[in-house]
């Protein structure tokens, strides 16, 4: 816990000014684009609603496979940061606890594979056609590529919630060991309800994403 406590006192302001920086720094872009669009005349371009249909079906779903598998690596990779780090702390003390406590890598390890799994299935469902074909369905295309976005940024999303949840208890739970070795089995209960929201974000994409076909062939 003192560990815990010291690594949120080293890192926890240089995070937080990380994010204020990102935030004021996109808000400054999207207020310098306005303003450039409406001091030239073409204000009436400035339109999320025209920005969201010039863009074609096939990059919706890329993008959407995209944050599947990015986020979903990157919650792993964070959870495994998180877990590893104290696995290796509290092994100095209790070298005991090194190897029970493996289940919490492979348990972030997971998170990763979940993302995989669910861009192999999006990846199905895009295919070529031809300019009529693309043209005359262009509107159930781009409602079908927004679905596909969809299910891949929610598959993200929820991976990088669950690699960031289970990262932070299997922490707890490697700390706890070194200190008790009964706390084991109880914080690891937790852990495995924890990975459990990596899967309903799966379930739920491969629901979305069901027949919505981008393409004829």
């Amino acid at each position: 816990y003192n560990e815990y406590k010291s690594y949120l006192r080293m890192y926890g302001p240089s995070y937080r000014y990380g994010c204020y920086s990102v935030s004021a720094a996109t808000l400054l872009a999207f207020i310098s684009i306005g303003l450039y669009y409406m001091l030239t005349g073409r204000g009436a371009e400035y339109d999320v609603g025209w920005v969201l249909e010039a863009i074609t079906p096939y990059t919706w779903a890329c993008i959407g496979i995209g944050f599947a598998i990015s986020l979903s690596v990157l919650g792993a990779a964070w959870g495994m940061f998180i877990t590893g780090s104290s696995i290796v702390g509290g092994g100095v003390k209790a070298p005991r606890i090194k190897t029970k406590n493996l289940v919490s890598i492979i348990f972030c390890e997971a998170v990763a594979i979940y993302g995989i799994i669910v861009a192999i299935i999006l990846s199905q469902n895009i295919s070529s056609s031809t300019n009529e074909d693309f043209s005359l369905n262009y509107k159930l295309y781009l409602y079908h590529g927004y679905c596909l976005f969809a299910a891949g940024l929610l598959t993200g999303l929820c991976n990088l919630a669950c690699g960031i949840c289970v990262g932070i208890v299997g922490s707890g739970a490697a700390l706890a060991d070194a200190q008790n070795s009964e706390l084991f089995v109880r914080i690891l209960v937790i852990e495995i309800f924890g990975s459990a929201i990596g899967l309903f974000g799966v379930i739920v994409a491969v629901l979305i994403g069901n027949n919505k076909k981008v393409g004829s062939d």
